[in-house]
């Protein structure tokens, strides 16, 4: 047990430092997780000698959070002019590439048409947290609100995939009738909905009532409302994983005391659920059942990117004839898979199911493909169809960062020498997340326009969003003694590490923003800014 943890704890970080450089290859760092577990990986049938269904378990629960977070940072204000497109592609088109994935296995490489429709089933939703991943970190903005549409469609399609797999699985041995299968489509649908909403009313009135004495407890709170969410519905027969969006939406978009640090957690949490299912389908996968999957999963990875999939979405945005054909080549590219389609199977793997195709090597192939290859292209992707929009903010489709930025406020004094002299606000250039609010002139104070011509004399009060940095040694004091060296000279003289850059000296009271010529003073506490800090 010992080992295991340690094992366990240097592959967490070893992950960790792995996202540094994955932002910088364009490569979703799940990749690397992926093949990670891989290399320590081990054969199922050792694996399940000790551990046994508790593998599918425990991919459930990482699942469970993975979508209660898709919707806690879900903006319902951007999702909202999207929603039934989105909706309608996280149903009818997930079963549209289901089944056109599943006639394809059926016809072209021979397969039987239950083991067809289940791999079809298993491959058909999208992964919110690789789509997620690649709008965030490359601030990837897209016109006629693409983005918003990917995160929902992307976030609240696993369901739909869910249920088809159980489906089909229910198929194989005594089978169902068509009667039942109806009945089981409608109560997962029916019950994991209506179970979802009536969790989050409950859980909206309870966090308005109740007030924590203990930091942390809201936090636990949150993780057991996660948890039921998927679980009282699954009782009665319901779809646990939309009930667990639903929650997620409802109460990522209610204000209460204490959300912001929620945010922090669930995003950790999360992170942390998506290392265990992407380690888990390394470890569990045979590299030599790798090799004879190769051929087949490069054949239905083409056939779903290039062909299901963008029939699937052709056929449902058409009709609303608002979307040009440029829009919907880009959503049917930016259709990746993941976590779902790992987790479900994972599931099959633990059912004891006999098949006559390695349906879990598949996906395996077809994941790493995804990821690698679309992954890695969705920004070239986007800039080739004319879908990128630089004047659009991506973050604001999330609430997490749009409801949560903090804002600073900085003044800048306009002298005769100054570059901003004698301009008018709007040819500045300011940055997208700058905005020029208040110019005080004198006894004036005014509310600039982007006509206003700025004066020398002017002091010009800017509004960004605040710096933060999880590395709180990224600022080093320094005093000057009474005795030192340096008092007297000019900031210019004073020697600076490389990597360092003094941003501010502290007078007593006065805080003064230094320049070259700023003369240095015994006493002065020097504020420095390492920038060869190693940010994760």
């Amino acid at each position: 047990m010992t080992l295991f943890l340690l094992i366990f704890s240097a592959i967490v970080v070893t992950c960790i430092f792995f996202n540094r450089f994955s932002g910088k290859v364009g490569i979703p760092v799940l990749l690397f997780f992926l093949m990670l577990g891989l290399l320590c990986g081990c054969r199922y049938d050792e694996f399940a000698s000790h551990w046994g269904r508790i593998v599918g378990d425990i991919s459930t629960i990482a699942l469970i959070f993975i979508m209660f977070y898709g919707g806690f940072g879900t903006r319902w204000k951007s999702a909202r002019p999207v929603a039934v497109e989105a909706g309608l592609l996280a149903t009818l088109g997930v079963a549209l590439t289901a089944l056109l994935v599943g006639l394809f296995c059926n016809i072209a490489l021979g397969w039987s048409l239950l083991e067809s429709l289940l791999m079809g089933a298993v491959i058909s939703s999208t992964d919110a947290a690789t789509v997620f991943f690649i709008l965030r970190s490359r601030r990837l903005g897209l016109k006629n609100n693409s983005a918003p549409l990917l995160e929902v469609e992307s976030g609240s399609n696993d369901p739909m995939s869910y249920m088809l797999t159980a489906v089909m699985l229910s198929l194989f041995g005594d089978g169902i009738a068509a009667g039942g299968m109806i009945w089981q489509i409608i109560s997962q649908m029916g019950f994991g909905a209506a179970g979802g909403l009536v969790i989050s009313l409950c859980a909206v009135s309870l966090l308005k009532r109740i007030r924590f004495q203990s930091n942390g407890f809201d936090m636990l709170l949150f993780i057991a409302i996660a948890l039921v969410s998927y679980a009282l519905p699954e009782l009665v027969g319901g779809n646990g994983y939309l009930s667990a969006y639903i929650v997620g939406i409802v109460l990522g978009n209610t204000e209460f005391p204490g959300r912001k640090p929620l945010v922090s957690f669930f995003d950790a949490v999360t992170s942390l659920m998506q290392i265990v299912i992407f380690f888990l389908l390394g470890m569990l996968a045979i590299p030599s059942n790798l090799l004879h999957s190769l051929l087949p999963a490069l054949v239905i990875f083409g056939f779903l990117t290039f062909a299901a999939r963008p029939l699937a979405v052709c056929g449902i945005l058409l009709p609303f004839r608002k979307y040009p054909l440029k829009q919907m080549a880009l959503i049917s590219f930016v259709g990746l898979r993941g976590a779902a389609s790992i987790v479900f199977a994972i599931n099959i793997l633990t059912s004891g199911v006999a098949l006559q195709n390695d349906i879990f090597s598949i996906v395996f192939c077809i994941v790493l493909l995804s990821i690698a290859l679309q992954g890695s292209l969705v920004p070239a992707a986007a800039k080739a169809t004319g879908m990128t929009d630089t004047g659009e903010d991506v973050m604001t489709t999330f609430s997490d960062f749009s409801q949560n930025a903090e804002m600073s406020f900085g003044a800048i004094c306009i002298t005769e020498t100054s570059r901003w002299n004698n301009r008018q606000i709007k040819d500045l250039g300011l940055p997208q997340d700058c905005l020029a609010v208040l110019i005080v002139r004198g006894d004036k104070r005014i509310v600039p326009k982007g006509s206003t011509l700025l004066e020398s004399g002017d002091e010009v009060v800017l509004c960004t969003r605040s710096f933060r940095d999880q590395n709180t040694d990224c600022l080093v004091r320094q005093t000057l003694s009474d005795n030192s060296k340096w008092a007297g000279h000019s900031v210019s003289e004073y020697p600076q590490k490389e990597g360092s850059l003094l941003v501010m000296i502290q007078r007593g009271d006065e805080k003064i923003i230094p320049n070259g010529n700023t003369i240095l003073y015994a006493g002065d506490v020097l504020v420095m800014l390492k920038r060869d800090v190693t940010v994760i």
